[in-house]
């Protein structure tokens, strides 16, 4: 078994260029050693486990959707905006919503301390995200981002 004190995890920030996207996390997965990404043909879990924490004003990532992934969010302490869809709503300390593949979700907080959320994800040995505000993809792993250009089915292939 393996096992992790939880309040021992350091906190790892993400934050864009500007700053509109910021967060710090805690990879209670990787904590335990397991790697990211590995899925269960890779020796990893079925599952991966993180804390995160956005602070006032801004959102956890760009508006986007996965490809094969599922999550399930757990909000402990704050307030934000989820952006599910076509739908805008409030979340609060207490609320659970699950992010099923294909639907683009977002959080920004819009309260005045930091938010606080659990999100455990199922862990596909292969997922892709679209981001439909800016129109580019990301294929995981590698962990690359793309913007896409339509091609003929044949091309490059005789």
């Amino acid at each position: 078994m393996n096992r992790a004190k939880e309040s021992s995890i350091n906190w790892v920030e993400r934050r864009s260029p500007k700053g509109r996207f910021h967060v710090f996390r805690r990879n209670v997965t990787e904590a335990m050693g397991v790697r990211p990404d590995a899925g269960l043909a890779g020796g990893g879990h079925p599952f991966d486990l993180e804390l995160i924490r956005v602070p006032p004003g801004a959102a956890n990532f760009p508006f986007h959707s996965h490809g094969a992934q599922w999550e399930l969010y757990i909000i402990r302490s704050g307030s934000a905006e989820l952006r599910a869809g076509d739908t805008v709503t409030t979340v609060t300390a207490g609320d659970v919503f699950m992010s099923p593949p294909g639907e683009p979700h977002q959080i920004k907080n819009t309260g005045t301390e930091d938010l606080l959320y659990y999100v455990v994800a199922d862990n596909p040995p292969a997922d892709f995200a679209h981001y439909p505000d800016s129109n580019k993809w990301l294929v995981k792993p590698p962990r690359k981002c793309f913007t896409m250009q339509e091609a003929d089915y044949y091309q490059g292939e005789e």
